[in-house]
């Protein structure tokens, strides 16, 4: 029968010195110590890069317009806020529909708003892509309204 012997070995760190050694645990419960190429990690504040939120939160805006310098992404979101906004049509329709209260008042709503969108959209003399995003949002919300108006007429 063969005596095997198994090792574990685990960095730990050394208060006194502040470096790490690691620590070998034999099967036989014997402690054996040695000094290793680990070094302390050190908590080094780098002057270049952003260190706080509000940095971060600077950048965001030119990382979303390189983001959405691509046609085909631009292309991608205006589709997701078309369907988008036919979602949310279809919702508000069927849950003030189907309680059969205040859809008058969810009419009027839904109306204000579209008409809203619709005269910020076309006063401003050069459309943004969050503001074409928001007229693509109008645009399926319109598209739902009529949709389900025509499913009721039927």
């Amino acid at each position: 029968m063969a005596l095997t012997m198994s090792l574990i070995s685990i960095p730990c760190l050394d208060n006194k010195t502040g470096s790490f050694s690691k620590v070998t645990f034999a099967r036989s419960g014997a402690l054996v110590r040695r000094s290793s190429s680990f070094r302390p990690v050190r908590a080094v504040q780098d002057q270049g890069g952003p260190r706080r939120l509000v940095d971060i939160i600077r950048v965001v805006p030119e990382l979303s317009r390189n983001y959405f310098k691509s046609p085909a992404r631009r292309a991608l979101f205006g589709g997701i806020a078309l369907l988008g906004g036919f979602y949310v049509a279809q919702t508000i329709s069927l849950s003030f529909g189907a309680l059969g209260v205040n859809d008058v008042i969810a009419a009027v709503v839904c109306v204000l708003l579209t008409e809203y969108v619709t005269k910020f959209y076309y006063s401003r003399s050069k459309v943004t892509f969050p503001i074409a995003l928001l007229n693509n949002f109008k645009m399926g919300f319109t598209y739902g309204l009529f949709i389900d108006a025509f499913k009721l007429a039927s």
